[in-house]
């Protein structure tokens, strides 16, 4: 730096040209560094409580040095400010505010100040070559890019991608992949983050995405958007499930993924060190997708649950390791890509769960209704599963079953009538001991066993349960009455009418609240979300 200072003109705006050009950043930061560095040596000479302004001409490359020195009514800092009548001495139409730059010599720079001036070039040029770096990188997040390895640490390797530099961090690469220094490597960028010692690139060869952007080079119909990719999970290095889905019919997408003798397929399987590929249809019906998803097993039957996002699959008995998989593989990439809960069982093991639920319900009945088991065995196989259903069908449905008379049917229905009152009581009870105040028992809808279980949840005045969301009341996993058997319209409607009782709403916003649910099918009506927003949110 010493050597630039003392430099003539035209070497000045030649090293600013070289350093911008070297660290691809613009010209004018280069020489509002150098501006920056020449105050702060002057600074130096003349005194650092003066406020010292270095100009650089951009054609002649002069350098210029100012005192600057604010017009102020009053002078409090004489040392960079001027009062009004001594401005107006050597600027006639001065005025308060104004700043007034008297001219100084130029300077020779000691070898401190020299050294001074170039360390504020270079954190300058660095600042802004970081900077020039996090804005080129932040908009590449999901691109594919090629490195060459700096050095490993650690297992974390430094790559360079010729304009910045990457790291990779030992759980994004593959497993058993031995990086060596000098290689070159291909990674998705998945993050950018803006740090004190300068942009930080984090580059993955693990991320789901890098699977699905070297399919998008491979596979020219995917890159067209003929072909999409619905989902990926991987097990890196081990196995891979990917779903796909063709946007024209004439198209098979498994066969474009695979290509010609498998010759795509195989260019991305070379490049994770040897991941075996299923590649699997996308359909619209989940349980056939869960389906597919489990192949190369084959599935004997599915029982789904939408409400906790679950399903029951039944495989053959010899079926069931190919399924699982090994350490559980099959079933886990299957459960990632479908977004799905599995549990997997056998035929046989089916068989017995079934045997003991028809063994439990019957013993239920038995003791509810005080029957003999030949007959709770008779309400069970024709489908009824709790003493509502027994207490209020229609007469006719019971008189279908063989063997059930009017009379049987009439005591049935007492008896379960009864069963359920005793039932009720003790709710009630419970409820009491739990503190669930009155105003919130006497919330038309709300039964005995829901208001227990609010109880148990502690939700127990009017307030509690209005703050809920419909999601928060029976969707989520912990939501006190996610087994109640309400739907979100209903759970929706039970929380308006709290609002309104506790005053948190007015009756008009309840009428809106029951036309939108009047159109909840078409999805048109809105709300304005006050099912979903407490008080202060709202």
């Amino acid at each position: 730096m010493a050597a630039a200072v003392s430099a003539n003109r035209l070497e000045l705006l030649q090293i600013a040209d070289a350093a911008a050009r070297e660290k691809m950043i613009d010209r004018e930061i280069v020489l509002e560094a150098m501006e920056e560095a020449i105050q702060k040596a002057a600074r130096t000479r003349y005194g650092a409580e003066n406020e010292i302004r270095a100009q650089i001409d951009r054609k002649s490359g002069e350098i210029r040095l100012f005192r600057v020195m604010e017009v102020v009514e009053e002078v409090e800092t004489p040392a960079t400010q001027i009062s009004l009548a001594d401005a107006r001495h050597e600027k006639e139409d001065a005025a308060i505010g104004d700043f007034l730059a008297d001219s100084l010599p130029p300077i020779d720079y000691s070898r401190i100040g020299a050294q001074t001036a170039k360390q504020v070039i270079v954190q300058k040029v660095r600042d802004a070559e970081r900077d020039r770096q996090y804005a080129e990188y932040k908009d590449r997040i999901g691109e594919v890019v090629t490195g060459v390895i700096k050095r490993v640490e650690y297992g974390n390797a430094i790559v360079d991608l010729g304009r910045a530099e990457a790291i990779m961090r030992r759980d994004q690469v593959i497993p058993r992949e031995h990086l060596r220094q000098n290689e070159r490597i291909r990674g998705i960028i998945y993050d950018v983050r803006r740090e004190t010692r300068g942009p930080q690139i984090f580059m993955s060869r693990t991320k789901p995405e890098f699977m699905s952007a070297l399919f998008a080079q491979e596979v020219p119909e995917i890159y067209d958007n003929i072909i999409e990719i619905k989902a990926v999970a991987r097990d890196p290095g081990s196995r891979a499930k990917i779903a796909v889905l063709s946007n024209d019919s004439s198209i098979d997408p498994v066969g474009a993924c695979v290509g010609m003798r498998g010759s795509r397929v195989q260019a991305v399987v070379n490049e994770l060190q040897g991941e075996k590929i299923d590649i699997i249809p996308w359909q619209d019906d989940q349980a056939s997708f869960i389906v597919n998803a489990l192949a190369p097993a084959e599935v004997a039957k599915v029982v789904m649950d939408e409400d906790s996002n679950r399903i029951e699959v039944v495989v053959p008995d010899d079926q069931l390791s190919l399924a699982i998989g090994r350490r559980g593989q099959n079933v886990r990439l299957a459960s990632q890509l479908t977004g799905w809960t599995i549990d997997i069982m056998t035929e046989q093991e089916e068989s017995e769960r079934r045997q003991e639920e028809f063994t439990q319900q019957t013993q239920f009945f038995v003791d509810a209704l005080d029957v003999d088991e030949t007959l709770a065995q008779l309400l069970v196989a024709e489908g009824f599963s709790d003493l509502e259903e027994v207490a209020y069908v229609e007469p006719d449905e019971l008189a279908a079953i063989e063997g059930f008379d009017e009379e049987l049917i009439g005591e049935l229905q007492k008896r379960a009538l009864d069963a359920l009152e005793a039932q009720s009581a003790v709710a009630e009870e419970k409820r009491r001991a739990l503190g669930v105040l009155d105003e919130l028992a006497d919330l038309d809808g709300l039964t005995p066993l829901m208001l227990v279980a609010l109880g148990e949840a502690e939700v127990k005045s009017l307030e509690d349960f209005a703050g809920f969301t419909t999601e928060e009341l029976v969707s989520d996993r912990d939501a006190p009455l996610r087994n109640a058997g309400l739907d979100p319209l209903e759970a929706q409607n039970l929380i308006m009418k709290a609002r309104r009782l506790a005053g948190w709403i007015t009756d008009e916003d309840l009428e809106q609240a029951s036309v939108k649910g009047l159109h909840a099918d078409g999805g048109d009506e809105d709300d304005g979300g006050l099912a979903d927003e407490t008080p202060e949110q709202a």
